[in-house]
């Protein structure tokens, strides 16, 4: 259902996220933040939600008024209300979202469980990133956590010194993404007291990193989802020699 409406779309546009898929990669990222700990009650705030890909499974699963979107770019953002999510689950479930460019999560007034933010720092300056560690650290509710993804910089792929988003925005039709020194972002969540752990690989090279005050916090998704890109390669390989 929710890949056909997808499939409505103009393919001539671009929105963000690709269309092949959609449905898998949206259902995934609700998946992931079940194993992170998110419960139906939880108030969630998801940063550059876009055309709701995720949002759509995250605000099913959620209590009304739980969800908060933020998405600086208003034409994917009423696609994602108007064309993927269904007019009764608007009303049901009342979802919350702002157009602000800032990712200022205090327009909503809320503390939240979960800040989530999937692809966005992939796009973001390191100013941009500051700015969402400081809004975790004003809007967020006690053992709150900040799930993010990121490209690590190597040096295949320089670490992004500019001071602009890259990528396409309100602002931008040109696509493309920057990477980020890890030991940075480390630094960064050091000088305000945060914690960051990384808890898996995407197949796109995307690590997920968890940030947090609460140093002992349990991760049921660390074991059972995110697997390195070494051992899915091992798996396949000995599923190969077992058919071969």
């Amino acid at each position: 259902m929710v890949q056909r409406r997808a499939d409505s779309l103009d393919r001539s546009k671009f929105y963000g996220v690709p269309i092949a898929g959609f449905e898998e990669a949206g259902r995934q990222q609700l998946i992931f933040l079940l194993m992170s700990g998110l419960e139906p009650n939880s108030k969630l705030v998801d940063l550059g939600c876009g055309v709701l890909r995720g949002g759509y499974w995250i605000i099913h699963f959620l209590d009304p008024g739980c969800y908060h979107g933020i998405e600086s770019h208003e034409q994917r953002l009423e696609i994602g209300r108007r064309t993927i999510l269904e007019p009764s689950t608007l009303e049901a479930k009342r979802p919350r979202f702002d157009t602000n460019t800032n990712f200022d999560t205090g327009v909503f007034g809320v503390q939240f469980d979960i800040f989530f933010a999937y692809s966005i720092w992939t796009h973001a300056s390191k100013h941009q990133i500051e700015r969402m560690l400081d809004n975790f650290l004003r809007d967020s509710a006690p053992g709150a956590v900040f799930l993010t993804s990121i490209l690590p910089a190597d040096w295949r792929n320089p670490d992004y010194q500019g001071t602009r988003w890259f990528g396409t925005s309100h602002e931008s039709d040109v696509a493309g993404c920057i990477h980020h020194d890890l030991q940075w972002v480390g630094r960064a969540c050091r000088d305000r007291n945060l914690r960051m752990r990384k808890v898996g690989i995407e197949r796109d090279g995307q690590t997920w990193l968890l940030i947090c005050r609460d140093q002992d916090r349990n991760l049921l998704f660390r074991t059972i989802w995110a697997e390195s890109r070494w051992r899915r390669l091992a798996q396949r390989l000995r599923r190969r020699l077992r058919s071969a």
